[in-house]
């Protein structure tokens, strides 16, 4: 899956930060200084490094993901009648993945990606396939619920495992890393702008059983082709010797002690994740108010748009402002947005309220590039895979989370106090930003108590 370092290789961010700003990563050896270039050559990089045909597979191939939750839900609320039944569906898919997840994230750092997602991607089509006819035949809500449970949890973890794969092939080139970590960003945000819509289109067109079949096929052709790519090894490697002994403990480690070293940008990811569910259903309560219900989606997709764009734009950043610093002055501008927004909402100004969103977007994609970046630094090679779906997995936690509260609040308190959580959300992100240090314990060493931190 990942390549590890060589005995004679530098063991990947063991020392303090480079001057890049990246956290944790080695200070380059002479010959291996990543050149200096512009924005666009920087991402003009990315296909020479995985070869044409990554991006758009890995793209293609996260597609199904953005489609399950509401594709569940409309499958499951129009054949059964229920829409109480669809919800509880789409929430037990959900929580598939938040535990499903981590799972494939870890076989993928024991047993190699390639291995994982052969096994996977059947068997998230044949989930979804008995999806269709469980909700289609009438079957109890047990059935209906435990087969959406299986969805979730064998949903393919392209994003993640797809942001490992860049952390293999980018070591001593920290801002082309930063760029790829701002290309899968943004291609995660226009997969979830993407997918919604079109489960909306072949609904109204044809079923929401042709869109969850359409949603399996593209799984089956586009993530076998993503498990079959080159840069997917058909095993993981093993560390070095002196890694492992360094390392005071096995080559993989405890997921405890990977939570310790990974829990600030865990908890940074849930935080996000609440921002964007108690977004969506605030919004949606504002437009039922309006009348409009069925726009809400396509007036929450105005934040997606905004980060997509300025995820792209890290990379431009100069060197100096490092990964803490732009995790606390983004999430600073995204509680500064979110209060905007949450006096648009007030406002009953639908014009206003796009705007605010549009700013909010704005500040969305540079702290979720940077977190994921400091996930990736301060995980070992050999776990990248199971921090990476960690971090996935706190967001689809916070989301559920975000959303069922928000709903409650929506429903109890009104459409205005709904507004109120994005903001508490973000202001826990500048919190979770500022607890880092602003030096890293060694990746090698026995993961401390405290989180390590980052310039």
């Amino acid at each position: 899956m990942t390549r590890t370092p060589s005995p004679l290789a530098p063991a990947r961010r063991d020392v303090e930060p480079a001057a890049t700003g990246t956290l944790g990563s080695p200070a380059p050896a002479p010959d291996d200084v990543e050149p200096r270039r512009g924005t666009l050559a920087t991402y003009g990089e990315l296909p020479r490094l995985a070869g044409k045909a990554f991006l758009p597979i890995a793209f293609l191939a996260r597609l199904p993901f953005s489609m399950i939750t509401i594709g569940t839900l409309l499958l499951v609320s129009t054949t059964t009648g229920s829409l109480a039944l669809g919800g509880l569906a789409s929430a037990a898919a959900a929580v598939g993945t938040a535990l499903g997840g981590p799972t494939q994230g870890t076989l993928a750092d024991r047993i190699g990606q390639r291995t994982v997602l052969l096994v996977v991607v059947p068997l998230n089509v044949l989930a979804v396939l008995g999806l269709v006819q469980a909700a289609s035949a009438g079957a109890s809500s047990a059935v209906i619920l435990g087969t959406a449970a299986l969805v979730g949890a064998f949903a393919p973890q392209v994003g993640p495992l797809a942001r490992v794969r860049w952390i293999a092939m980018t070591q001593h080139r920290p801002r082309t890393l930063l760029a790829a970590m701002g290309y899968e960003s943004t291609a995660d945000e226009i997969g979830f702008v993407l997918g919604p819509a079109l489960v909306g289109i072949l609904a109204s067109v044809w079923s929401p059983q042709a869109a969850m079949l359409f949603a399996a096929g593209v799984c089956a052709v586009f993530g076998l082709a993503f498990a079959l790519h080159p840069t997917a090894t058909p095993g993981a490697p093993k560390p070095s010797p002196e890694a492992s002994a360094a390392a005071g403990q096995d080559a993989h480690g405890s997921f405890a002690g990977l939570l310790r070293r990974v829990l600030v940008p865990v908890l940074g990811m849930l935080a996000m994740g609440m921002l964007f569910g108690s977004t969506q259903t605030a919004v949606t309560s504002f437009m039922r108010d309006a009348g409009s219900e069925s726009q809400a989606g396509l007036v929450y997709a105005v934040l997606g748009f905004g980060s997509a764009i300025t995820a792209l734009a890290v990379v431009a950043l100069p060197a100096r402002f490092g990964a803490r610093s732009r995790w606390v002055a983004f999430a600073s501008g995204l509680t500064v947005a979110a209060v905007l927004t949450f006096v648009a909402g007030g406002s009953g100004s639908l014009g206003t309220l796009i705007g605010a969103l549009a700013l909010l977007g704005l500040f969305v994609g540079p702290v979720m590039v940077t977190i994921f970046t400091v996930g990736g630094d301060l995980s070992p090679t050999s776990r990248s895979g199971a921090a990476m779906t960690m971090l996935a997995s706190a967001n689809v936690v916070g989301v559920a989370v975000g959303a069922s509260v928000g709903g409650q609040v929506a429903e109890g308190v009104g459409t205005a106090a709904a507004f109120a959580l994005p903001a508490i959300a973000a202001a826990l992100l500048v919190v979770t930003g500022l607890s880092l240090r602003s030096r890293p314990a060694p990746v090698d060493a026995p993961a401390p108590s405290a989180a390590p931190g980052v310039r």
